[in-house]
């Protein structure tokens, strides 16, 4: 393995913030609005939604919310259900001729969908398939290839989850990003962060720590407490854009309202330059419903934008409702 692929995830993302993969939420117009909160020079990586290798073979830059990459200059790492050689291959040939600077291997997700068809992290139950699975991906690849995936099947194994990951490394993965919930869990329960602790110790390798960062504090516990390489944060990011700054305090309720007001308006501002209307209603209908547990009002706020029936009323509603000071709340019952 080269010298890049090994220092690969500090050469590509010095900034220790990473915004999560989200089916439905990490598309162009949220990585575009996010990555404008971002400090002056700073560089990151962007994930895009999970990605079904069967399907990219036969698809186009640009024909979807999912794969419009008008941002690929701010470095884009796309995310992959696959499990078969011939179509990694190909999705990983296809999104580097679009522009992807690494790429990551789905092993956490716990949908039906993914797991009868055996991606995800449906993969966790067969650590040798998971690490061919990942040798696919890096012999087929001349960008660095990640893994994100959780803590387990069922119950937590320490032994097992030690094991798997350090196989997942030996197969050539550049770094792995660990959400230390169960699929069982899904997003109940709470992310046990002693295990990013233990596997950075006792593998010594890049370790992105994932799960329950909602605010600054977060952020900084995380690091302190487990070691990790980077802080990747989920839904608490799509509602708190300023988190990406990755600073000691929060700003003031009021101005995160005032923030996550703006943040919105640029959503829509890239959503109705690039996608068809009423993919985009349904994409800043999905980003509301997520982050609105972060707001005072946000149920008022999804009821107003549910009834909006083109962009010219969302925008109108956006700008009435914010119109008025809106408080963020610094952390809610929502596993993020």
């Amino acid at each position: 393995m080269d010298l890049i692929k090994k220092n690969s995830l500090d050469e590509l993302c010095p900034h220790p913030i990473v915004l999560a993969p989200m089916v439905g939420l990490t598309h162009y117009a949220v990585r575009a609005a996010i990555a404008e909160f971002l400090p002056a020079g700073a560089r990151a990586l962007w994930p895009t939604e999970m990605l079904n290798s069967r399907r990219l073979h036969m698809q186009k830059e640009n024909q979807n919310p999912e794969l419009t990459f008008k941002d690929k200059a701010n470095g884009l790492c796309p995310q992959i259900l696959g499990n078969e050689e011939q179509y990694i291959r190909s999705s990983i040939k296809k999104l580097t001729e679009w522009g992807a600077v690494a790429i990551d291997i789905n092993m956490g997700c716990p949908v039906n969908r993914a797991l009868k068809h055996n991606y995800g992290v449906a993969l966790m139950g067969d650590p040798k398939y998971a690490a061919e699975v990942t040798s696919m991906a890096v012999r087929n690849s001349a960008l660095p290839v990640s893994v994100k995936l959780r803590a387990g099947l069922g119950g937590t194994d320490e032994g097992f989850l030690f094991d798997f990951v350090q196989g997942i490394f030996e197969a050539g993965a550049a770094w792995v990003t660990l959400h230390p919930r169960t699929a069982e869990q899904k997003r109940k329960g709470s992310a046990d962060w002693n295990l990013i602790r233990k596997l950075k110790q006792k593998l010594n390798r890049p370790i992105i720590g994932n799960g329950d960062v909602q605010c600054t504090e977060d952020i900084q516990v995380m690091k302190e407490e487990t070691g990790c390489d980077r802080v990747m944060i989920g839904r608490a990011l799509i509602a708190k854009p300023w988190l990406v700054w990755g600073d000691d305090v929060d700003p003031d309720p009021t101005v995160q309202g005032e923030l996550y007001g703006k943040y919105l308006l640029r959503v829509l501002d890239f959503v109705e330059a690039e996608y068809e209307e009423g993919a985009g209603m349904r994409r800043m209908r999905f980003l509301v419903v997520q982050s609105k547990p972060w707001v005072e009002f946000g149920e008022t706020l999804y009821g107003k934008l549910f009834k909006a029936k083109n962009y010219a009323e969302t925008r109108a509603e956006l700008l009435k409702f914010f119109s008025q000071s809106q408080r963020m709340v610094k952390r809610t019952t929502l596993r993020a």
